[in-house]
């Protein structure tokens, strides 16, 4: 039998089978809240409360509580098709000709978006949240990577070492400047992101050192979670990140 259709963004929020359809003012109270979130979490990360969220969709918070019971609840029902916007970007780099151009493309495409969603970027990089649907994206994230880091190697312009366990460190320095420059200088992530995509050019160079194993990895995003800075401002419309060429 064929796939049925794949669902919009709207329709996966809808209540799971076998439960009562949500009323049709329920049923807007709770994108309210998903697209109020959304902008919450872009803004000022996951350290956002759900105090922040209610206020922002006009609701009030006992209303939140009703539809999702915890933050960890909200978080991944809204993030699980967002991430999904990283999938479509490491399936766009399989399917391109040469693995090296795959793989810059992930972490270009991946830093753009990442710079222009707090949120996102916390929970991509981090095993603080969505332990088990987000989780199950890491991992096909990751798979990709992996490919395209074997593709480029064979074609002799990766350098040696490089796993992907060290995409997300990379993607995580590069989305420490982009958040530490509050949006002052858009142009200062694609700078640095520049400098490490001509770093894993093969050429002779410094030894790197073994690459953190999955363990480590694990270890170090459970520790990548919300910071107590405050919300960066948000750049202003028509803002573009310049991206360095290669």
């Amino acid at each position: 039998m064929p796939d049925p259709p794949s669902r919009t963004v709207h329709e996966q929020h809808r209540s799971p089978v076998g439960e009562r359809p949500l009323r049709r003012d329920a049923q807007r109270n709770r994108q309210l809240i998903l697209d109020a979130a959304q902008a919450v979490f872009a803004d000022a990360g996951l350290q956002a409360s759900l105090d922040d969220v209610a206020r922002r969709a006009g609701v009030g918070v006992a209303t939140v509580y009703r539809r999702f019971p915890d933050k960890e609840a909200l978080v991944e029902a809204l993030f699980e098709a967002r991430i999904g916007t990283i999938i479509d970007v490491v399936e766009q780099a399989l399917a391109l000709p040469g693995g090296w151009d795959g793989l810059v493309h992930v972490l270009r495409e991946v830093s753009r978006v990442q710079a222009g969603d707090r949120g996102l970027r916390e929970i991509a990089l981090s095993t603080g949240y969505g332990r088990s649907r987000v989780a199950a994206q890491r991992s096909r994230v990751a798979a990709g990577i992996e490919q395209l880091i074997a593709r480029a190697e064979a074609e002799g312009v990766l350098r040696a070492g490089i796993t992907a366990n060290d995409v997300p460190l990379v993607l995580y320095m590069v989305g420490e400047v982009a958040q530490n420059t509050n949006g002052l200088r858009l142009d200062l992530a694609d700078r640095y992101l520049g400098l490490v995509i001509d770093g894993l050019r093969a050429r002779p160079g410094t030894d790197l050192g073994p690459p953190p194993d999955d363990a480590e990895l694990e270890r170090f995003m459970q520790g990548w979670g919300p910071s107590p800075r405050s919300p960066r401002p948000v750049p202003r419309p028509g803002a573009e990140l310049r991206v360095p060429q290669t």
